[in-house]
C-alpha cells in the first residue's frame, strides 16, 4: 500500500507533466448562471455529467438576473458565466475586458398583462405600469430601447411606469392588481399562461425571430490562464445543447425538476404536469451554440439602445466583444477525438 506521501509524490510528479491536470484538481472552474429556464445548457451539462467528462471540476453558482452576476465576477468569485450578452458588452464598455465565446439560447422574453387588463396590444401601454427587472439591466434594456420605443412608440420615461421587481414576483404581482403587465421570461412566460391568469401580448421571438439572448463569457484572467478549461467548458455546452434539441422529453423533465415547477390546477379541475409547463416554454424559446452574422447585427443592436438610453457613454463595433475561436477549437477538437 502506498504511503499518503508516496501519492503525493507521484501526484506532483504527473502534474509536471500535465500542468493543466495540477490546476483542474487544485482549483475548480467556477461558472455563474442566471436562472432562467434559457440557460437550460448549464444544468444540462452538470445533471448529465459532461463537465465531468471533459476532466473538469466545475462549481456551478446561481444567480437572480445579470447584474449580480456582474458583481460576483468583479469580485473574482466567478470564472465564466451564462449570462446576458447586455451585460457583458456594458462591462466591456468600462474596462472589463471580458469576452462572448458562445451563444446559449434564442428567444425567451414575453410582455404579458393580466387577463382582466385592459392592455391588449402594445398600443395600450400607455399610462400603465409594467414590471421589469433591474433598470439598465438586459431585459430592461430591450424592453425599453424595443418594446416600447420601437415597436409601441413610446417613451420609457414619460409614457409608461416601469417597476423594477424580482423577476419570480412578477406574476404575483400581476395577480394582485400591482402593475398592469410584466416584462417576463421562462418558465414565469408559461406558468402565467397556463393558469389563465395571464394573457400573451407580445412574444418578442416571433416579432425577432431566433433572436439571442443568454451567451457564454468568460474574464480575461480566465482565458490567459486556463484557455484548455474554457474549451473543454465548451464542448461540454456544446453537448448539452445537442441533448435539448434531440431528446425533448428527458430535457423536460430534468429542467421541471431543476426549475422545481409546480403541477398547475386549472379551473376546470384538470391538473397540468410540469413536463408541460417545459413543453409551453419551447414554444417561445430554443437553444443553439454558435454565433452567427444575424445573432452579432442582433447585439450591435442592444450596444446600440443601451448607448441611447444612457446607460453606456460610449458605443463600439459588436465584434470587439465576441471572440468565436475558442468554440471552433472546441468543435475542431471534437472532430479529432
Amino acid at each position: 500500500m502506498m504511503t499518503s506521501k508516496r501519492v503525493s509524490l507521484c501526484f506532483l510528479l504527473l502534474a509536471s507533466f500535465l500542468p493543466g491536470l495540477a490546476l483542474s484538481e487544485t482549483r475548480p472552474i467556477r461558472i455563474g448562471w442566471v436562472y432562467a429556464m434559457a440557460n437550460a445548457p448549464a444544468l444540462i451539462a452538470d445533471k448529465k455529467g459532461y463537465f465531468v467528462e471533459e476532466g473538469l471540476k466545475v462549481e456551478l453558482k446561481s444567480f437572480g438576473d445579470g447584474p449580480v452576476v456582474q458583481q460576483a465576477l468583479s469580485a473574482g468569485e466567478l470564472d465564466m458565466a451564462y449570462v446576458g450578452a447586455p451585460p457583458v458588452f456594458q462591462w466591456f464598455s468600462r474596462g472589463l475586458n471580458s469576452r462572448i465565446l458562445a451563444k446559449v439560447n434564442y428567444g425567451q422574453a414575453a410582455l404579458i398583462a393580466r387577463s382582466k387588463s385592459s392592455v391588449r396590444t402594445l398600443a395600450d401601454l400607455r399610462g400603465k405600469k409594467i414590471a421589469s427587472v433591474a433598470k439598465g439591466s438586459g431585459m430592461d434594456i430591450l424592453l425599453r430601447g424595443y418594446v416600447v420605443k420601437e415597436l409601441a412608440g413610446l417613451d420609457p420615461e414619460k409614457n409608461i411606469d416601469i417597476m423594477s421587481m424580482p423577476v419570480g414576483n412578477m406574476n404575483t404581482a400581476l395577480d394582485r392588481g400591482l402593475v398592469d403587465a410584466a416584462f417576463t421570461w421562462e418558465p414565469f412566460v408559461s406558468d402565467a399562461l397556463l393558469r389563465g391568469n395571464a394573457q400573451l401580448v407580445l412574444d418578442v421571438n416571433q416579432k425577432l425571430p431566433q433572436y439571442p439572448w443568454y451567451v457564454v463569457m468568460a474574464v480575461p484572467r480566465t482565458l490567459a490562464e486556463r484557455p484548455d478549461d474554457v474549451i473543454k467548458v465548451l464542448r461540454a455546452h456544446k453537448k448539452a445543447i445537442a441533448f435539448l434539441n434531440n431528446h425533448i422529453e428527458e430535457s423536460n423533465r430534468i429542467i421541471a425538476e431543476a426549475f422545481q415547477i409546480a403541477p398547475i390546477p386549472t379551473s376546470a379541475g384538470k391538473t397540468i404536469e410540469p413536463v408541460a409547463v417545459v413543453n409551453e416554454a419551447r414554444k417561445r424559446l430554443g437553444w443553439a451554440e454558435r454565433i452567427e452574422t444575424n445573432d452579432i447585427q442582433f447585439i450591435q443592436r442592444l450596444i446600440n439602445y443601451s448607448y441611447s438610453l444612457g446607460f453606456m457613454s460610449k458605443t463600439f463595433n459588436a465584434h470587439q466583444v465576441i471572440d468565436s475561436s475558442f468554440l471552433l477549437r472546441a468543435e475542431q477538437s471534437n472532430v479529432k477525438r
